[in-house]
């Protein structure tokens, strides 16, 4: 039996690794949406999934400045040698555990309509989809938008 992975905070200096993997765990260009501010300002709210091989996931989260009853899970990516694993649920419920702690009702998350697979994990994970968004990050980007309601 495979161990899972540990799970571990994320730190400023996990940056360089995420960037270094981020476009070929997606199989295209998706590093602009990941800028380093995210693990400067976040790292704390982060997770990084490391197993034999090394990183074999992230977790890119934080607790809502504005929204003081929400969380918001802003990228997530897991190895395409550790797919399958459950290692993103494994992050995603440590995620949830961390928002509970801190009084959080809802955790919020964005993807692209073209991502079935996502959209479909966010439904296992409990996650209400919306319709896409036209324009949700500017012209021309549809996104669809995911709910958690806790209670």
């Amino acid at each position: 039996m495979t161990r899972p992975p540990a799970l571990r905070a994320a730190t400023p200096a996990d940056y360089d690794a995420i960037a270094a993997v981020v476009d070929d765990w997606w199989g295209r260009p998706v590093l602009p949406s990941l800028p380093r501010l995210f693990l400067d300002h976040f790292h704390r709210t982060s997770l990084i999934a490391e197993g034999p091989a090394g990183m074999a996931g992230f977790l890119i989260g934080f607790l809502s400045p504005s929204e003081p009853d929400e969380a918001y899970i802003h990228f997530v990516g897991v190895s395409p040698e550790a797919r399958h694993g459950g290692v993103a649920r494994t992050m995603y419920e440590r995620f949830f555990e961390l928002a509970r702690r801190h009084d959080r009702r809802v955790v919020k998350a964005i993807t692209a309509p073209v991502n079935q697979a996502s959209i479909a994990f966010h439904r296992r994970m409990g996650f209400e989809a919306g319709d896409p968004v036209p324009g949700y990050n500017g012209p021309g980007t549809s996104l669809v938008t995911f709910v958690r309601h806790f209670a």
